[in-house]
């Protein structure tokens, strides 16, 4: 942290010690061009001085062709490379910013555990940079001029969403792969190389989930764009306000899900265990049974069942008790799945114990195997049985359950997690230090860097749309992106979930939080919303990778593939739109 500071204090003080100005050469040829200028010395009868023409590209200037400089004070340039060299600046300054809000937010989340802070704080925090520029490009100047710097905040939104989806995506799927068997990554084994098909990356339904929920947040994009999809040029501040309104409401169901989602995986983790372990006793007792488990009209053999309850019956008391039960699933070694084996006890008994004396009965026992052989007939639809004394559906109930429980993610406590903070006052301070440092650099850097960009468009004749939509997420979402790499780099299939999550949830922010400000601000300054093309560009793209992640839980390296096209080609039909068909 230090380091990084004493980096801010160093470009802050070399950029600002700069001065704004023009690069000159001698000649001693007069000329009327605007360019020369008087030295001075000689009276216009020796010599003059001459703008070098190549780095004197206009920019961002005022009518004197002087540019301003933000705030006050920061340096300003109509150069081309001037111009870059302070993207480039301001551009490390965000990305410093960004990892700074992401390290306090991971302190934070050490600290006070999921819930709120996973829920709300981490995303917001993630998107602040982003919106924040979004913010500073339509807020300075006259309306007129804020509706030419819009395309910045346009330009970064679109960019951050298209990056993440495309490039860091398929990226993911390179470093993360692991060898595919029956559909499903093997954690920590890589032997098939750059098999396009034997090789990828699993994921858990969370995942998919996340995915679901990105698709979803388009829904904002279609409401503001309603008039032009109607070819109407009335009512489309109408459609701002109402897309605002829609806008806010879903960030704030996203944030209430994201919330009590640790719960509700916690309880659907919970159920599948449960229903693996009735499962696993099935199948067990149709292993031990000698004879048919099954009459010929399907239902259970009270004969076999007996002998069975008998087995388990340890003492012969004609009940089955918590601590024969006990013994059963420990019998069973179900380690595979992280069990709590008390309470799956207890909730066995639950099933069962219809009396509620904590004992199991033989009528209750048979009734209860009886509703959980009605239950695997229920969830295996299109089981191959042959007659209805046949058991052939409780293998198949068995590996549904199975991968049912994998699907979800719990992966018998390896969660890669620290048991507690070791000094958490100190470890609050450092968290909202960072958050601090984080939360000032981006406010004060971010309305320089989009005039940088500004002028460097000026300058080079290159749409700032472009600009921001290659080089601003570069800056604003490079500390998330590496972290995604790297995580996804551990070959598990949890690192998987979690990196690929991370992803679907920041297009999400993008989609919601940094809308709605482009909203406020496009409302609030009564500015004209025409960015057709850059929306169509931002809907392909999630919805592409939205039905892609939904629809699937394992991703073979092929994939990786459909990421990296959808790059290029959002960049393509951006300009095709816009200058060959007049979209905008």
């Amino acid at each position: 942290m230090a380091h990084n500071i004493l980096i801010i204090i160093a470009i802050f003080t070399t950029i600002t010690a700069a001065t704004a100005g023009r690069l000159i050469t001698t000649t001693s040829t007069t000329n009327s061009s605007s360019d020369i200028v008087n030295d001075g010395v000689h009276g216009g009868s020796g010599g003059v001085l001459r703008l070098n023409p190549f780095l004197s590209l206009s920019s961002s200037t005022d009518e004197s062709g002087i540019c301003e400089q933000t705030y006050g004070f920061l340096p300003c340039t109509t150069t081309v490379f001037g111009n870059l060299f302070l993207i480039l600046v301001y551009g490390y300054l965000m990305f410093i910013a960004a990892t700074y809000l992401s390290a306090g937010s991971e302190l934070m989340l050490e600290i006070l555990g999921p819930g709120i802070v996973g829920g709300l704080f981490l995303p917001v925090l993630g998107a602040l940079p982003d919106a924040m520029l979004i913010l500073v490009s339509g807020l300075s100047g006259s309306p007129e001029t804020a509706q030419d710097q819009v395309s910045v905040g346009m330009g970064l939104l679109a960019g951050s969403t298209v990056m993440l989806l495309t490039v860091i995506w398929g990226t993911c799927i390179i470093v993360g792969k692991c060898d595919l068997q029956n559909s499903i990554a093997i954690d920590n084994q890589d032997t098939k190389g750059f098999n396009l098909i034997g090789s990828g990356v699993s994921t858990d339904i969370w995942t998919s989930y996340s995915a679901m929920i990105m698709a979803v947040s388009l829904l904002p994009f279609i409401v503001v764009q309603f008039p032009q999809i109607m070819h109407s040029t009335s009512g489309r501040h109408v459609a701002v306000l109402i897309g605002l309104i829609v806008t806010i409401s879903l960030l704030i169901a996203y944030c209430i899900y994201q919330v009590y989602q640790p719960n509700i995986q916690k309880r659907r983790i919970a159920f599948a265990k449960h229903k693996h372990v009735r499962s696993r006793i099935l199948n067990y007792l149709k292993t031990n049974a000698y004879e048919g488990f099954l009459d010929d009209k399907g239902h259970p053999n009270r004969e076999v069942l007996f002998r069975l309850f008998n087995s388990v019956d340890v003492n012969g008391d004609k009940h089955l008790s918590q601590a024969e039960l006990r013994a059963l699933v420990v019998g069973m070694q179900l380690n595979d799945i992280n069990l709590n084996e008390d309470d799956a006890v207890l909730k066995v008994m639950k099933d069962f114990d219809t009396s509620g004396n904590d004992e199991i009965d033989f009528e209750e026992f048979v009734s209860g195997i009886t509703k959980w052989i009605e239950e695997a007939k229920s969830t295996i639809l299109a089981s191959h049985v042959s007659g209805p004394d046949t058991t052939n559906y409780f293998h198949d109930y068995y590996e549904e359950t199975k991968r049912e429980h994998y699907l979800l993610g719990d992966e018998g406590g390896d969660h890669d997690e620290e048991n507690g903070v070791n000094d958490p006052q100190w470890t609050t301070i450092k968290a909202l230090l960072f958050l601090l440092l984080g939360t000032i650099v981006a406010a004060l850097f971010a309305d320089p860097l989009v005039d940088a960009v500004g002028g460097f468009s000026s300058a080079t004749n290159i749409p700032s749309f472009f600009i921001s939509f290659i080089v601003l997420p570069i800056a604003t979402n490079s500390s998330e992106s590496v972290s995604a790499i790297i995580f996804a780099s551990r070959k598990k299939q949890r690192s998987a979930s979690l990196t690929f999550s991370e992803l679907y949830g920041s297009a999400t922010m993008n989609n919601l939080l940094c809308l709605s400000v482009f909203l406020a601000l496009v409302y609030v300054r009564g500015l004209t919303w025409d960015f057709t093309s850059e929306v169509l560009v931002i809907v392909i793209v999630c919805i592409v990778m939205g039905v892609f992640g939904s629809l699937r839980t394992t991703f073979p390296l092929w994939t990786c593939f459909i990421a990296f096209v959808l790059y290029p080609f959002s960049l393509v039909l951006v300009y095709i739109l816009d200058y060959w068909y007049g979209w905008s």
